[in-house]
């Protein structure tokens, strides 16, 4: 890891002594140096990247996207800013469809989204599977076009005190095209051509195209203009799994088989295999056909023959028969293979920026858009021989479909003027966010045949209204003081809407809905033949309920100081309180005091310290749902307690109160201008107290659990857990809660250089390190009656260790890119190189191979480096063209743990075997848990740009 890293220094250093007659042109946007406008970081107007006392990166949208084969604003960063985190999931339901965005390690809702400087709303979706982020809410940064914008401002640093809640990472403000004058647009088409397309096959696969426009006009007064940008994508799916390597078949799959295609529908005579009155006219029919099948030896049919009850006839099919099976039905493993990948998308945008001077000093503005995208993923596949399979409807299994639909909308209107003096700025922003969640190519195995195939599951959405009122001011104080105050009063609304009953509907055998769970031993359950429990609900993904719906909101009011002075020509300081007051958790005040010293004209030194806090946020409160999970094979019906709900409370569970940070950031900026280098580095160590996270799982107490307790006090805790489990009518159950603290601590570092080789050839390399670690510290604030319920055990279901690597060790403690352009008179040439550290995969499995697995044993995966190369022409003045690759060495993370050689029809001796399987019988080469860059291995793309 230190090898690459000193190639890579050692790569900037060397470009160094090709500089000759460095002349700056005066664009600096469109050269991304570190001396860009910013307007984060600073509510002092125009102040320059190196003159801000915290640190800011500024990327120019349209230039990085002139060679970059990513066009999603996630991505983009991704592979652009170390210090940024965001990768796509896999067979994760919605979260497959929004990818969630950490900054510096921290949590997808520890980062402020801005767009244009405005508070933007986040998404209607937590984060509840398995993947980096799990218990959080984010802001859907792909709902808005890259087209549509022309720069991205990161604030590395905490600013609760100068943004409010969520500021704890540090602020990304995304900044809208204002162009007045011309027609830009492009048309793109990519696929992934790697050896892992279509599950190893290779060829191509993910098919991706995207069209956009731009157009800019003036509304016919100077200063005014209007910009529209409109994208429209759609994305085929690709999938990375190896063929599947468990039983698929039993001998009942095969006997059930051969009797319908007689017509004879064994399933349709029963619905509890233990309570049936048909039990005579089962076995007569399974012993009818069983003969059908050939390849049954002599022992087995004999077996079958001599059945005389249910039981006997259990035991007589209970065996594989997958691969006579399958050379019987003419099929192969690797048709049941699970869809693992990136989901399909169909999505179009529509946004827009305007600004319309009425005055001199007077200005109105307005800005948003609307994005809806349709998404396809795909759920765990059911198999025939699995209770959730109901083989009289889907012989062969089925791969459930989940189809999320997700619209957001946003809108701002403001006016600048003056009053008093000050600069004001008057605004109101509404956001929207929402999804529905329908679920096809499925079914309700408790209705059997009676269930219908495609399920409404729900919706979920959040609406936040923000109205700010800000006002700053530059005094003639020392060398320069300027004065900001304003205040913000927000709206927040959270829904759930439940689905048709059937998608989440637990059935008997009488086909009656059922309230609650049914004990292990009713005959009113529905089984399969062999007795297990069948799944309630929409097989993949269950619907809400009606005791999940529900609709809550909150108001919040701030107000806040800003003051930046220039006691010197060369010392600024900075210095920022706010008071924010919540309906639903009280008030907080927050601080930040920030310095920069020039230490001669190329070397600045700045600090910066403050405390932030985080708001709980409406989902994580009132996010409620209720499911059938498969754990280890047998169904479940999995729930989440609500942090206010009576169940919660109930087991000791306190209300979310809000995250409290404090932290402190230093580093230096430099300038070689006889090199023409810039170079900014940052340090930084932020400490969170009563971090949110989700609980694991905890189970349903027993009455024999109940009844063996070794103290009044267990008896009472299991008795109100068990009590709880029931209210919520579930068996398994996690719960948000203020459970841990946490620290951050890292490094950042940023070298950008730029000069002319000779005439119309310029070289320009921009280089970024991030290094952080975050770690749990302290104890777990965990309540009594969690303790006193069963001691260790249920105090390591609190924060398990999967929700220990998720946040310390399930994304690259080490990002680092190098991105090297040659501009050589109309072509241009864009070589990238994007390093990404080590990860370890939450999942337990053997890693020292002594025959068990423990939870402490996590297999971890190896840093990669990924390295991007296009080309762009000008072709003339109106056109350009672009061709390139990402990841053109098809670089891929290590296989899971463990992994099959070569992808055969049989996992590989082991000695001893591993006794956990993190592939799921091969289907995730990759791990789904965790990924650095994804698994799609490598992409090629060509675009055709104009501009009129």
């Amino acid at each position: 890891m230190k090898k690459n890293v000193l190639i890579v220094l050692g790569l900037v250093t060397f470009s160094g002594l090709y500089a000759q007659d460095n002349k700056k042109e005066q664009d600096s946007l469109k050269n991304n140096e570190l001396s860009e406008v910013t307007i984060i970081g600073s509510r002092s107007k125009n102040r320059v990247k190196t003159d801000v006392p915290v640190p800011v990166d500024v990327f120019n949208v349209s230039e990085i996207t002139k060679g970059a084969p990513q066009t999603s604003v996630t991505q983009i960063l991704n592979y652009v800013a170390p210090s940024f985190t965001s990768n796509p999931t896999s067979t994760a339901d919605a979260t497959d469809h929004v990818d969630p965005a950490q900054l510096r390690g921290l949590g997808p809702d520890q980062v402020l989204i801005l767009v244009n400087g405005k508070r933007r709303h986040t998404s209607a979706l937590v984060n509840i599977n398995g993947s980096p982020g799990r218990g959080s809410v984010g802001t859907d940064l792909n709902a808005i076009p890259s087209f549509a914008i022309e720069r991205i401002e990161v604030l590395r640093d905490g600013a609760a005190a100068q943004y409010g809640s969520d500021a704890i990472a540090g602020v990304i403000n995304i900044v809208l095209k204002k162009n007045a004058n011309y027609l830009t647009g492009g048309i793109q088409y990519g696929a992934n051509l790697s050896s892992g397309s279509n599950n190893f096959e290779g060829g191509a696969d993910g098919q991706t195209a995207q069209i956009d426009l731009n157009y800019g006009t003036s509304l016919g007064k100077p200063g005014s203009f209007l910009n529209i940008t409109g994208t429209a994508v759609t994305r085929q799916a690709t999938s990375r799994a190896g063929i599947r390597s468990n039983a698929i078949f039993n001998a009942y799959n095969a006997v059930e088989n051969r009797a319908a295609q007689d017509g004879v529908e064994i399933n349709s005579l029963f619905s509890n295999i233990n309570t049936t009155t048909n039990s005579a006219q089962i076995l007569s029919s399974l012993k009818q056909y069983a003969p059908q099948v050939s390849y049954f030896t002599t022992a087995q049919q004999n077996a079958i023959a001599s059945a005389s009850t249910i039981a006997q006839m259990q035991t007589a099919l209970n065996f594989d028969v997958t691969n006579n099976e399958l050379a019987y039905r003419g099929q192969q493993r690797s048709d049941y293979n699970m869809s693992v990948g990136q989901s399909e998308l169909a999505a179009g945008q529509l946004y827009f920026n305007a600004k319309y001077p009425l005055s001199e000093i007077t200005s109105l503005y307005s800005f948003g858009g609307v994005s809806y995208r349709g998404g396809k993923s795909y759920a765990f596949n059911r198999l025939p021989n699995g209770s959730g399979t109901f083989t009289q409807v889907y012989e062969n299994g089925f791969l459930p479909e989940i189809e999320s639909k997700i619209l957001d909308a946003s809108a701002a209107v403001g006016v600048n003027t003056q009053l008093f003096g000050f600069d004001t700025d008057l605004s109101t922003n509404l956001g929207t966010n929402s999804f529905n969640y329908d679920v096809n190519n499925t079914i309700n195995a408790t209705l059997g045949t009676n269930s219908p195939f495609s399920f409404d599951a729900g919706k979920v959405s959040f609406l936040q209204s923000t109205t700010n009122l800000d006002f700053s001011k530059k005094l003639d104080v020392l060398s320069g003081l300027n004065v900001a105050f304003g205040g913000e009063f927000r709206y927040e609304n959270y829904q759930i809407k439940a689905g048709e009953e059937a998608s989440y509907g637990l059935y008997d055998v009488n086909g009656n809905l059922v309230s609650g769970i049914l004990p292990s031993n009713s005959p009113l359950i529905v089984t399969d033949f062999f007795g297990n429990k069948r799944g309630a609900g929409a097989q993949g993904f269950s619907g809400f309920q009606p005791s999940d719906a529900k609709e809550k909101d909150r108001q919040s009011g701030a107000a806040y100081v800003d003051l930046e002075l220039n006691a010197t020509e060369k010392w600024l300081i900075n210095g920022a309180a706010r008071y924010e007051n919540y309906s639903d958790f009280g008030n907080t005040v927050t601080f930040k005091l920030a310095s920069l010293l020039k230490l001669n004209d190329n070397i600045n030194w700045r600090i910066s310290g403050q405390t932030g806090f985080r708001a709980p946020s409406l989902q994580q409160r009132y996010f409620e749902s209720s499911s059938t999970q498969f754990i280890n094979g047998a169904p479940y019906q999995v729930g989440y307690f609500t942090n206010d709900s009576q169940a919660a409370k109930s087991i000791g569970i306190e209300s979310l109160k809000p995250e409290k940070s404090k932290s402190i950031s230093t580093g230096f900026t430099f300038k070689i201008p006889e090199a023409n280098i810039t170079i900014a580095t940052d340090a930084y160590f932020t400490r969170i107290n009563d971090r949110i996270v989700l609980s694991g799982q905890y189970s349903r107490p027993t009455d024999a659990q109940i009844a063996a307790a070794t103290s009044p006090e267990q008896a009472e805790a299991l008795t109100l857990f068990q009590q709880a489990f029931d209210l919520k009518g579930v068996e398994r159950a996690s719960f948000w809660t203020n459970g841990i603290d946490s620290e951050t601590k890292g490094i950042d570092l940023v070298i950008s250089q730029k000069y002319d080789v000779i005439q119309d050839f310029t070289i320009r390399n921009d280089f970024a390190l991030s290094f952080n670690e975050t770690k749990r510290v302290g104890d777990l604030h965990i309540p009594q009656s969690i303790v006193n319920a069963g001691g260790e055990p249920y105090i390591y279901s609190f924060f398990p260790e999967s929700s220990r690597v998720y946040l310390e060790e399930a994304i690259p403690k080490l990002k680092a890119n190098l991105m090297t352009t040659f501009n050589i008179k109309k072509l241009d040439i864009y070589l990238r190189n994007s390093y990404f550290g080590k990860v370890t995969d939450p999942g337990a499995t053997d890693v020292n191979l002594d025959g068990f697995s423990s939870v402490y044993e996590h297999p971890e995966y190896s840093a990669k480096l990924v390295t991007d190369l296009s080309l762009g022409y000008q072709i003339n003045e109106h056109l350009r063209a672009t061709i390139g690759v990402n990841n053109i060495g098809d670089v891929y993370p290590d296989r899971n743990n463990p992994a099959t050689p070569a992808f055969t029809n049989t996992t590989p001796t082991l000695s001893p075997a591993p006794s956990t399987d993190l592939t799921n019988a091969n289907q995730f080469a990759y791990s789904r848990a965790v990924s650095q860059f994804g698994l799609n291995g490598r992409f090629g793309f060509a675009r055709l740009s104009f501009k009129f």
